[in-house]
């Protein structure tokens, strides 16, 4: 171990964002006296020699700006507490992968590296203090704690034992089963193994350890749905007045059947409910926008969009995908893989994933923490934990996430519900599918393999229990959002995805099911699969579930082009497996056979199931509609509005959802908070279909439905009502309700043979059925997830609808007010006594009010939900603090969950009875230039709604930083000289280099493309040394034909090892790049852009402010953590002050402009005598400022607390410049609910200087 080094790297206290956030967080959860917190990361290197080490401590390792390091050891004091903590063994670390990708630039050798984190504290602490912090703080699922002066960088696996064979297993007895069951800790049934055993026995052999993991695998209830599958033999319905509805709904699915099967004799099942309305309208010619296939991707239709040349055919795909289980107990990883897992499915069926929506259910976190279940994390930090990994991955890979929806229960904290749900689009030319033939081969595509992930599948089928839980660790996948990003772009390529014959994600199940599934019969070559590490053995090749692979069948005289274009994308590719025709799937490793299942064996997906259902009656005296106004009101209307808006279920979440980046790839149609204030939310994601090298006129829409309340009490009310609600929405936004096509997510306890237990989904999916059946949109897609459970406590009933569909994206509408003296409409579904509604009627609403927003007459739209006709007024008039007059309702239509009713904004001239003559409808108010709700005789304030409308959630999600009283100097620059070029060019050539987590490269060659310049994409790949030296003369040789380089945003290497751009800066910082930007820069008056990653990367090099590459020295300006200690994601105000730059000579010094941020670490910090020389020579190109115009430190107009507010510098010159704001993401109809100008003519200008 001698050749190891070993670096201490620490934030200084103005910038220990991170120490600062654990120690807030430890000290409400724990309510300790704790007076300073130090966050240390401790470094490990191997392979490098001092010079080389030394080269990185400065640029890789740290920021001397920032950051102090210690070599050898680290400061301390005796009455400091100190421990240390690092990712399990074979767990990925991004931080450490990352400072090993950076360091391999500068060294030839393999580079080894191995990270740690170690906390410090001081404070009154006793020892079992402490104990309780590390408790807090560390997740053995994932972590562990270990010595902070312990040396070990390498990972030392074991040589793996061979396979063995399960000796005398078709002899046991059903006891000898039971017992092997057990000792196993299988998922499958002992009857399956009954079954596995007689196929044993006719194969004359017994079988292998790897192939009873496989089989209980491929038969587990996330693979094969078992229990959905599952035979119901008898059906008991209650009697009761909310059950009529529900047994009639029953006849009518019998009817479907009837007609769908044609007396087949076909078991009734859950699954059979779920499919039977989409059956039923594909038989009945309803259903001519389904794309078939024989692969399992994704819910598929055909559309077709209006383009900038033209219609052109399309798939749509989408999905929801749910990762429960494994967000319960590692909350990050659990999360982040979630969504992973749902893009990869319609990215496997070759579509570009562009819009993800994230819907999930948890318990409250605001309680204590010493109210937390044995065996379980506290809720809070599952929930931050949870929100962290999910938006890391999605802000990494590069997709916008228009909708975050947190629901709130009690029986969450049974089981934590984790939703993703994705859409994605190709032109339908793209996507080739043909049965596989023998001698395709089968190559394994992205990611390597490890122990992550290993029992997945099985894990998230089983029961969970305290003891079980401790013993999950590797059952949770770990994401690598760079690498599916390539991905992304590899199959966005035509050339690519016409060779793919069929292609499979790798999810639950790994090897076994991802490429066991691809065809009848094949050989795998486990020996072949890329691994992460060593001392991997057969069992774990065949089930591990890393993430970021794809499995694709192509011909074998097309595999080398494929890998060869793979490569081009800095993928690994590597043929595994061969189809054949011998009807088995078998494995090779080391030599030996150890998996040989036949096909028809593994299609049984085990022994048969048989359960009964019982559905008990809702109770009448229970009824949710009538506790749920009774719980509402309150005593007075303003204590009644106030308690309601603070309700987890009605208050903001604008804290958690501004962590996720909703405008990457410049198609958002909407925010998620619209408005001036960007305080009203949106009732669902808008974005333009994705058109690679051309413009979409076509919006996709996606909105949810659901509330638990409603299901716990009764299921089958509550999933038609999920439905009624996701399709509400749908036209709220501007679609239209016959062209609706839904997804469903299941979500219930643990069943077991318990008839009552299964009457809750049964009901829940009839009451789904009921729905489709009345609307005549059919459910083509969705996810079961049926564990649960834990112990005695179970999560609600929870079956929630998502509803997808296409409109123009000039059509759709948002829910803000927008205008004074609009009228102010309720459009009414009314319910039965069942608590059903007059369906005709509210289908005719939906008619109606479609009309009217194509027509332009209703401009503001919100659906009735949880929080009743109340919710929708307070919500619509946050947005641009605009008042209204309500009237013609009672308390009771205040407050009631009457769902299916629309709160309409119309414009002030329109004739209502002549508008809404065929609808059910009622004027209740008018909008009114107040900032105040008037309401039965009371005023209320907007201003005293807002912070109830804040405050429900502020301590768990942050939306602010304390206000600073201090007043921002604006200094406007005119600069009367322009600089210009020596050389005219009249198309300009534009290098963007694609990094290792870059993902804004699309939307900025589209930006220059648009601009009348030529771009070129250039991919660097690091796979290895070959590639490496081979990217950087590449990248030489692009930037010495260019006249412009841009550096587009993303995450550079995951914006590791603990900073932004360092990566990208490593790269530049070579000789060869060096000389050539300097080159470009000194001798050929070129320009440099750097946007957000990019600007990270320039700061860091020295090329703004100094205009040139040179080493990093503690007076440079840097950029940081937010000061909020998150992601950001909105849209801020900006004014241009100065001209300095060719970049913006479009545009004129005061002007302000709208632009879309995302960043986390974006604050500017320099020293004052930094910064006075920047404004002096007019450096300082952009600034952060208020609704008034002025420069401004607070939130949410500074959304980093950037000194002086800069958002963006220049050289001394002005020919870089590097900026925050993603100037690039613009275009027609984006941002709808934002109002103000979005573009800075950056590109405009940067073209136009060469002319």
């Amino acid at each position: 171990m001698s050749d190891v080094k070993r670096i201490y790297v620490e934030k200084r206290a103005a910038y220990a964002t991170e120490a600062n956030e654990i120690k807030h967080n430890l000290i409400e959860q724990l309510g300790l006296e704790i007076k300073t917190l130090r966050v240390i990361n401790r470094y490990d290197v191997q392979g490098i020699s001092d010079d080389i080490l030394n080269k990185g401590i400065d640029t890789i390792l740290s920021e001397p700006m920032v950051d102090d390091v210690y070599q050898e050891d680290f400061p301390k004091n005796e009455d400091e507490a100190i421990f240390a903590i690092e990712f399990l063994p074979g767990q990925y670390d991004q931080r450490a992968e990352s400072a090993r990708e950076c360091y391999s630039i500068l060294n030839d050798n393999h580079v080894n590296v191995r990270c740690a984190k170690i906390i410090i504290l001081r404070g009154k602490l006793s020892v079992q203090n402490v104990i309780a912090i590390k408790k807090y703080y560390i997740n053995p699922v994932d972590s562990r704690e270990v010595n902070p002066k312990s040396l070990d960088v390498n990972l030392n696996f074991s040589s793996p034992d061979k396979v063995d064979i399960i000796n005398n297993f078709i002899n046991m007895s059903e006891e000898d089963l039971k017992n092997f069951h057990k000792s196993f800790k299988l998922a499958m049934t002992v009857e399956d193994l009954l079954v596995i055993k007689d196929y044993f026995k006719n194969e004359e052999r017994n079988p292998s350890v790897t192939e009873i993991k496989v089989i209980d695998t491929y038969w587990s209830d996330h693979c094969r749905h078992t229990t959905f599958e599952t035979n119901i033999t008898k059906i008991d319905i209650e009697d009761g007045i909310f059950n009529n509805s529900l047994k009639e709904t029953f006849k009518l699915y019998e009817g479907s059947r009837e007609f769908v099967y044609e007396g087949q004799d076909r078991a009734i099942t859950l699954m059979d409910i779920a499919v039977i309305s989409m059956k039923e309208m594909r038989k009945r010619g309803a259903l001519d926008d389904l794309d078939l296939s024989d692969e399992i991707n994704a819910c598929s239709i055909n559309v077709k969009i209006d383009t900038d040349d033209g219609f052109k055919d399309y798939l749509l795909m989408f999905k929801n995908e749910t990762h429960n289980h494994p967000t319960e107990i590692e909350p990050f990883g659990g999360a982040a893989t979630c969504l992973g897992g749902a893009i990869r499915d319609p990215l496997s069926g070759r579509t570009y994933v562009y819009q993800a929506m994230r819907v999930t259910g948890s318990a409250d976190p605001t309680i204590s923490i010493e109210d937390t279940l044995k065996g379980k994390l506290p809720q809070r930090k599952i929930t931050l934990g949870a929100a962290h990994g999910y938006s890391s991955y999605g802000n990494q890979i590069g997709l916008a996430t228009g909708e975050v929806r947190e629901i709130y229960h009690p029986g969450y904290v049974a089981k934590r519900m984790e939703i993703g749900a994705v859409l994605g689009a190709a032109p339908k030319e793209n996507v080739v599918r043909e049965v596989p033939c023998v001698g395709d081969v089968i190559i394994l595509l992205g990611g390597k393999t490890g122990r992550d992930g290993c029992g997945g599948a099985t894990g998230s089928s089983k029961e969970h229990t305290e003891e079980s839980i401790e013993n999950c660790g590797a059952e949770v996948q770990k994401g690598n959002p760079p690498t599916e990003r390539k991905i992304q772009r590899l199959f966005r390529n035509k050339e690519v995805s016409t060779l793919i014959k069929r292609c499979n994600d790798f999810g639950a199940g790994g090897v076994s099911v991802a490429i066991g599934e691809l065809c009848d019969s094949l050989d795998i070559n486990l020996d072949l699969v890329p691994k992460k590490y060593e001392g991997l053995d057969g069992t774990e090749l065949a089930i591990s579930e890393s993430q970021e692979r794809m499995a694709v069948v192509v011909k074998e005289e097309d595999a080398k082009h494929f890998i060869e274009l793979a490569n081009a994308e800095n993928l690994e590719a590597t043929v595994v497996a061969k189809v054949t025709d011998t009807g088995y799937m078998r494995m090779y490793w080391q030599g030996n056979k150890i998996v040989d299942l036949k096909r028809t064996f593994l299609n049984t997906n085990g022994a048969k199931q048989y359960s009964k259902v019982l559905v008990k009656a809702p109770k009448e005296n229970e009824n949710f509609f009538e506790n749920h106004r009774k719980n509402m009101i309150k005593k007075s209307l303003k204590e009644s509005f106030e308690s309601a808006l603070r309700n987890l279920n009605i208050t903001s979440q604008k804290g958690l959802v501004e962590s996720f980046d909703s405008t990457i790839g410049s198609n958002t149609v909407l925010m998620p908070f619209g408005g001036k204030y960007q305080l009203t939310p949106a009732e669902g994601m808008a974005c333009k279909i994705p058109v690679l090298n051309g413009v979409s006129k076509t919006a996709s829409l996606m909105t949810n439905g659901f509330n638990p309340y409603l299901a716990s009490w009764s299921p089958y009310h509550g999933a038609y009502y999920s439905v009624i609600e996701s399709v509400t929405k749908i036209v709220a936004m501007g679609g239209k309700i016959d062209d609706i096509r839904l997804t469903l997510q299941e979500y219930f306890e643990k069943l077991y043979k318990n008839p009552e237990r299964w009457g809750k989904p049964f009901s829940a999916l009839l009451g789904a059925y009921r729905a489709q059946k009345d609307l005549n949109i059919p459910a083509i897609g969705g996810k079961d997830s049926m564990s649960g459970s834990f112990g005695e406590l179970d999560v609600p009933p929870s079956l929630v609808s998502f509803a997808v569909t296409t409109t123009k994206a000039s059509n759709v509408i948002s829910p803000e007010f927008k205008n004074v003296n609009s009228k102010i409409v309720l459009v009414k579904a009314r319910r039965n006594d069942e608590e059903i509604i007059d369906i005709e009627e509210f289908k005719n609403n939906m008619k109606v009010v479609s009309k009217l927003i194509e027509e332009g007459q209703v401009i503001s739209a919100f659906a009735v939900r949880f929080g009743g006709v109340f919710e929708a007024i307070s919500k619509m008039a946050f947005g641009n603090m605009i008042g209204a007059k309500i009237y013609n309702l009672t308390k009771e239509e205040l407050f009631d969950a009457s769902y299916g009713s629309l709160v309409l904004e119309v414009k002030e001239n329109i004739d209502l009875e002549d508008a809404f003559e065929k609808a059910n409808y009622l004027e209740i108010g008018i909008t009114k230039d107040t900032k105040s709700l008037e309401i039965m005789n009371e005023v209320l304030e907007l201003e005293s709604l807002l912070l109830s409308f804040k405050d429900g959630l502020s301590k768990v999600f942050k939306e602010k930083t304390k206000d600073l009283n201090e007043s921002v100097e604006t200094k406007l620059f005119n600069c009367e000289s322009k600089i210009s070029p020596k050389i005219k060019i009249t198309k300009p050539k534009v290098i963007i280099p694609t990094f290792p987590g870059t993902n804004c490269e699309y939307d900025s060659a589209r930006a220059f493309n648009d601009a009348g310049a030529k771009t070129k994409i250039e991919v660097f790949r690091n796979l290895n040394n070959a590639m490496l030296n081979e990217s950087i003369i590449n990248l030489e040789k692009e930037i010495r034909s260019s006249q412009i380089i841009m550096i587009p945003g993303g995450f550079s290497a995951g914006d590791e090892p603990d900073g932004s751009g360092k990566f990208i800066a490593t790269v530049f910082r070579n000789e060869r790049i060096k000389d050539a930007v300097m080159d470009l820069l000194n001798n050929r008056d070129g320009l440099i852009l750097g946007i957000c990653n990019g600007f990270q990367a320039l700061i860091k090099l020295g090329l703004v402010p100094f205009g040139e590459i040179r080493d990093i020295t503690e007076d440079m300006p840097t950029l940081t953590y937010n000061n909020i200690g998150r992601h950001m994601s909105s849209i801020v105000r900006t004014k241009i002050t100065s001209n300095l730059s060719p970049w913006f000579s479009e545009v004129n010094v005061g002007d302000i402009q709208n632009v879309a941020i995302s960043h986390g670490e974006g604050r500017f910090v320099a020293s004052q005598e930094v910064i006075k020389s920047l404004f002096k020579n007019g450096q300082i190109a952009t600034q952060y400022v208020d609704f008034e115009g002025n420069a401004s430190m607070n939130m949410p107009y500074n959304p980093n607390g950037s000194m002086m507010a800069i958002e963006g510098i220049t050289s001394l010159d002005g020919r870089v410049l590097g900026k925050m704001g993603h100037s690039e993401r613009i275009g027609e109809n984006l941002y709808k609910n934002i109002p103000g100008n979005f573009d800075q003519k950056i590109f405009e200008s940067g073209v136009k200087y060469f002319k």
